[in-house]
């Protein structure tokens, strides 16, 4: 028997690509789960970081599905139609960006502008979305606790899922595009691990690192200002004007804001009121003040319509393909006391299953 070894490139995720390649030369994936765990990962301890490196997965799996290594062009009567699907949630990662990117955004300016997106609450058409958004949560919810993690765990994880696909998930569509059309090159840029001692005192404390100035942050700072500026605007209105049957209509996007606001409550901290050398840069700080409060010009209410409606057939849709995930479920645990010395600096140990 051959033997052959090692990673197929040509992508950011050779991982993805190579595991592909292996599936249609006939390997068969299985669940395995030992009790003693198998392998251990190095993971970054910083947010831009965590950023950068999603940045590049996302890049690749999009690089990827739009190939001829696609499993549905490579894979098309090598592998079953349900590993084919498999692939689709992680290869559209980065498309994700535009309906989050949207609905953090637009509902905001629509209720800084009075214009409803929403069912009343005293409308059956309330209906339906209560009972999406309490189930959906509350499954996701019940699934983390049942797999060993905690309330605050869950949260945080919400709070990365809006980071990731408003900043990593957007410049990684973007620059694939530019590749695509020849605008740009393939690359590969490299995660840093390695965490000076400050840092990693900040990340054993659970706090944020914001330290570093980056694209990614401008844009997770002004949608943060955004929205809490619209939210501080409106309770201010309800508060000196009595105008609560006003805003009854908007009561959903009132409470979409406010949602907003408590998951980038971090970043709050790091434009205003931290003074450690993880704060937000002020270049950062100023440029997120600035395009935040740059006003909205013109009537946007049907193309705000046709987009929410639009945002809400893709949710749907990457709700039904990540059921196929499911079917092969991979479980990840992140142990913060087994860190390490690693050129010096430490490391944090990731452990999987």
């Amino acid at each position: 028997m051959k033997l052959q070894m090692g990673l197929k490139y040509g992508f950011p995720s050779e991982d993805i690509v190579t595991g592909i390649a292996i599936q249609c030369r006939g390997w068969k994936s299985i669940y395995f789960n030992p009790v003693r765990k198998g392998f251990l990962g190095v993971a970054p301890t910083t947010l831009l970081q965590s950023l950068v490196q999603h940045k590049r997965w996302s890049e690749g799996q999009f690089l990827i599905g739009v190939s001829e290594c696609s499993p549905f062009i490579y894979g098309h009567g090598r592998i079953p139609i349900q590993l084919q699907l498999s692939y689709i949630p992680y290869i559209f990662w980065s498309p994700n960006f535009l309906p989050t990117l949207y609905y953090i955004a637009v509902p905001s300016l629509c209720l800084f502008r009075a214009v409803s997106l929403f069912p009343k609450v005293t409308s059956l058409w309330f209906l339906p979305f209560a009972y999406i958004v309490i189930t959906s949560y509350s499954y996701s919810l019940g699934e983390f606790l049942c797999c060993g993690g905690t309330l605050q765990g869950w949260w945080n994880e919400q709070r990365m899922w809006v980071f990731r696909r408003t900043s990593s998930y957007f410049f990684a569509f973007l620059e694939t595009i530019l590749k695509l059309t020849g605008f740009a090159k393939s690359g590969f840029v490299v995660t840093a691990k390695v965490a000076d001692e400050d840092v990693l005192q900040r990340f054993m404390r659970d706090e944020m690192e914001f330290g570093a100035p980056s694209p990614m942050f401008t844009l997770l700072a002004t949608l943060a200002v955004l929205n809490l500026f619209t939210f501080t605007w409106t309770l201010a209105k309800v508060v000196m004007d009595w105008e609560i049957m006003v805003l009854e209509p908007l009561a959903l996007q009132v409470v979409l804001c406010g949602l907003v606001v408590l998951i980038n409550l971090p970043v709050y901290q790091g434009l205003f009121f931290r003074k450690d050398n993880g704060k937000m840069p002020a270049s950062v700080t100023s440029k997120s003040v600035i395009v935040s409060h740059t006003p909205a010009q013109g009537d946007f209410r049907r193309p705000a319509w046709i987009g929410m409606f639009m945002a809400e057939l893709w949710f749907s849709f990457f709700w039904f393909i990540n059921q196929s995930v499911r079917w092969n479920p991979i479980r990840r645990y992140t142990f913060k006391e087994k860190l390490y010395q690693r050129s010096l600096s430490p490391t944090l140990l990731v452990q999987f299953a």
